[in-house]
């Protein structure tokens, strides 16, 4: 796909091939930027509840099992490929207009606001759940539990993406109305076969009065940096990241 000299508009695939299966093709699909905008369809033998369930879970467009209606996959194909141009041409619209304004976003907090910003690293232990592993500042200058907003926001996404499927969860901006606080929460994994199904999960959040979409994209950037020292294992200062993504909140768009 990607030697083509013309993309296509979208990418039909069966699940069970001989040199790659459908959910590795979709993989890499997926992290190619020329191709992960391309519609994607699959089309399996595979027809229970769960087999269905977890293709969708995966973000694939359609899921149609066999055997299926020719009318039927030409239907999904031209209502994706319309669904697309609208998109793209909303899209260009929306590029034209920013650019033609001044961008003047207001700062999701204020200077006085800072003392109120909290990072945490939450790991995910097999035995006790959630475990805040690291924060700052100090919780106690903190008026409520760090762990346990550190335990909500990790339960929160688990029972969105299943435990499995958590490291997809890559960046998630969301309401935390018991605290009123916004989260901005990240998470990854590293290799570790000491741990059920060899792979050690964790979490960077984000705790502030009010966190901005366009500072969210921001801050997953500097939590990229984070996770690539966590997985590499290399020393980081919680206090210098604090500082980074407390700037990014206060500073002006």
């Amino acid at each position: 796909l990607t030697t083509s000299k013309k993309i296509p508009e979208v990418i039909i695939s069966d699940i069970t091939m001989p040199e790659m299966d459908g959910y590795d093709l979709f993989e890499a699909v997926s992290n190619n930027d020329m191709l992960n905008h391309i519609p994607f369809i699959f089309l399996s033998g595979r027809s229970t509840p769960d087999d269905v369930r977890f293709g969708k879970m995966l973000g694939v467009d359609d899921y149609l099992t066999k055997p299926f209606e020719i009318k039927d996959l030409l239907a999904i194909i031209a209502g994706k490929i319309s669904r697309n141009k609208n998109i793209k041409e909303v899209n260009a619209k929306i590029e034209v207009l920013l650019s033609s304004i001044e961008m003047n976003i207001i700062p999701s907090i204020s200077e006085k606001e800072k003392n109120q910003v909290i990072l945490l690293v939450v790991f995910w232990d097999d035995k006790s759940g959630p475990k805040l592993v690291s924060n700052f500042p100090d919780k106690e200058n903190i008026s409520f539990s760090i762990e346990e907003v550190g335990q909500q926001l990790f339960h929160a996404i688990v029972s969105l993406y299943g435990y499995e499927n958590i490291s997809k969860a890559e960046g998630i901006l969301l309401n935390i109305e018991n605290f009123q606080r916004k989260g901005y929460i990240f998470f990854d994994s590293f290799q570790d076969e000491s741990v059920r199904g060899g792979e050690r999960r964790y979490m960077l959040g984000l705790v502030a009065p009010k966190i901005n979409y366009f500072d969210s994209l921001k801050i997953k950037e500097v939590f990229k940096e984070i996770s690539s020292k966590i997985k590499e294992k290399k020393d980081w200062d919680i206090k210098v990241y604090w500082e980074k993504v407390s700037e990014i909140l206060i500073s002006q768009f």
